[in-house]
């Protein structure tokens, strides 16, 4: 079965992927597969394996390791760069029979290749969900969210964020009329502009999920996960047709969760920047279960 991992980004879907690549039964595209065009078969066919057998600090974030990935140079090298960096959502109006068989190729192919009973893959930004639910109809899909003030404060930390080059230069195309207006009208600050962003995600997710039976989606929160793991992950793998294992147990027990950075970006913002999200991102907030 064929399960993507999706979310805004800089919202803690990269822990839940690489927790659940851990289960012996999934099978996912590697860090080396997406970063060398001729990457041997056999290394596909042993990603998973490989990922649960070397130590911990060959797969930590931040330096030099062996990971699941998201595949964006194998999703643009072997499928299309529609697929990895859109300017707008990608529904299922947007799948043609060249691109569907390509999609099938790179992800099927894979999954063949490692012969996983399960093969989950991460995407983040736009949902995407419409396109690829148009190419596998049976995917399932699991939406990490988590509070919009940390993601946008977490998006302005990063030296891929291009939020600095405004609508006109960035990732997510242009904005909403009101959005756009919203954004001139309190100054253009850029803090706004990245809480703006995730809102004008959130909104593409909503839409998302409404196109989809209610059986294919799994949305929980980032924050939940961390307070109380292994039952939120429970629910993950069960909603993934995934048994809590002996080996899964193993692979867990790698992992220490904490809550300790929920609240930086008040320390990390101005309060005149906190104040500004608070109001701006208000009511999306208090929808997925936030307080101000």
């Amino acid at each position: 079965m064929l399960s993507f991992i999706v979310g805004t980004g800089r919202c803690g879907s990269t822990l839940v992927h690489e927790v659940v690549a851990r289960h012996p039964d999934v099978g996912f595209v590697s860090n080396v597969d997406d970063r060398y065009a001729r990457c041997p078969r056999w290394i596909r066919r042993r990603s998973g394996a490989v990922y649960r057998r070397v130590p911990p600090r060959l797969t930590t974030k931040g330096r030099l390791r062996y990971a699941p990935s998201e595949a964006y140079t194998a999703l643009a090298r072997e499928v299309s760069p529609l697929l990895v960096d859109p300017f707008r959502d990608l529904l299922a109006g947007d799948v043609t029979p060249w691109l569907a068989e390509r999609t099938r190729a790179f992800f099927e192919g894979r999954a063949a290749d490692e012969g996983a009973p399960a093969y989950v893959h991460k995407l983040t930004g736009w949902p995407r969900t419409g396109f690829l639910s148009e190419v596998f109809p049976e995917a399932r899909y699991v939406h990490i969210v988590r509070d919009g003030r940390a993601v946008a404060n977490s998006w302005l930390q990063m030296p891929w964020w291009r939020g600095h080059l405004g609508p006109a230069g960035w990732h997510f195309g242009p904005l909403p009329e009101p959005y756009e207006k919203e954004w001139h009208a309190a100054g253009r600050s850029q803090a706004h502009l990245a809480g703006i962003a995730w809102k004008h995600l959130i909104d593409a997710y909503a839409a998302a999920r409404e196109a989809l039976p209610d059986d294919a989606w799994l949305e929980i929160r980032y924050e939940d996960i961390v307070a109380s793991p292994r039952k939120h992950f429970e629910v993950i793998l069960e909603f993934l047709g995934l048994a809590w294992t002996p080996g899964f147990e193993r692979g867990f027990a790698r992992y220490s969760f904490s809550a300790g950075r929920a609240d930086a970006f008040r320390r990390d913002l101005a309060p005149d920047q906190v104040a500004l999200l608070d109001h701006s991102l208000a009511a999306h907030l208090r929808r997925l279960g936030y307080r101000g």
